[in-house]
């Protein structure tokens, strides 16, 4: 055991965040991409890996679920981090100085109101904590970075100025992955359970396979498609569902779904969060 939790991005990114909230008696392990962080996993460099999966105000992050059934890991729980928005400069800067705002394309679309408030120009990064990380060593009090207060302490800025974002309800949705499937029931919350397939080439049977769920009593959470190797005509699914796989009516729902989809598969049974936003 290693002891550490692997995530993609600078240290100071977001999934950083989430690695301290969810293990916070973890080592968290910066890897350059998705795919490096499931690697560390595979490889024994990192026991975990957390994984962004949606976002509340942009949607699923792009390419996870596709790589999640290729992975070889399992989801073994679930992590919400809410994605507040500072203002981060060198340190003894006073906002009034700052006319620059560097980070992700996408936090700064986030950040909108404030910005045109302030008369900042933009500056596109390439992330989040990397943004932080290059404000602090370029030392321009007129370039601030849009970041987490913990990129903020990492790096050694000041805040100057807290929860900028315009949708304070903002939360990004992680899964912690692991080598082994854990299906013990556990949590308060209940249980979920996570998995792909792809539907047969019959009339309605995407309909057909959903139906064995709303028979059987059991509530999905999620379900959303995607393409399968740039295939226009192979579509494959993402599907959550409340229950466990023993539970009676999920067991039925799965049997049933069986008839009318092709390579099936779970990705996980855990624990729903105590807060699922």
């Amino acid at each position: 055991m290693t002891n550490r939790i692997a995530f993609q991005g600078e240290p100071g990114a977001y999934s950083h965040q989430a690695c301290h909230q969810a293990r916070p008696q973890m080592e968290a392990l910066p890897c350059r991409t998705f795919e490096d962080a499931v690697d560390a996993v595979k490889s024994g460099a990192a026991d975990l890996a957390m994984l962004p999966v949606e976002n509340s105000t942009y949607g699923r992050v792009a390419d996870i679920h596709s790589m999640l059934p290729q992975s070889g890991l399992h989801i073994i729980e679930e992590a919400f981090v809410r994605v507040h928005i500072n203002l981060l400069g060198v340190k003894g800067t006073q906002l009034d100085q700052v006319t620059h705002a560097m980070s992700h394309t996408v936090l700064l679309g986030q950040c909108q109101s404030f910005l045109k408030q302030h008369g900042l120009h933009r500056i596109t990064g390439a992330d989040t904590a990397g943004s932080a990380q290059h404000v602090a060593q370029q030392g321009d009090p007129t370039v601030a970075a849009l970041a987490s207060e913990l990129a903020g302490e990492i790096y050694g800025l000041d805040v100057l100025a807290r929860h900028i974002e315009d949708n304070h309800d903002n939360t990004t949705r992680f899964l912690i992955m692991a080598p082994e499937a854990d299906t013990a029931r556990r949590g308060d919350n209940g249980m979920i359970t996570s998995f792909v397939f792809q539907v047969r080439n019959i009339p309605a049977a995407l309909y057909k396979a959903m139906g064995g769920f709303a028979t059987n009593g059991v509530n999905m959470t999620k379900l959303e498609s995607y393409m399968v190797d740039g295939s226009f005509t192979a579509t494959q699914f993402y599907a959550d569902i409340e229950g466990h796989p023993d539970d009676p009516g999920v067991k039925l729902a799965l049997d049933e779904l069986q008839y009318f989809t092709t390579n099936t598969k779970i990705l996980g049974v855990y624990p729903a969060a105590r807060e699922r936003y």
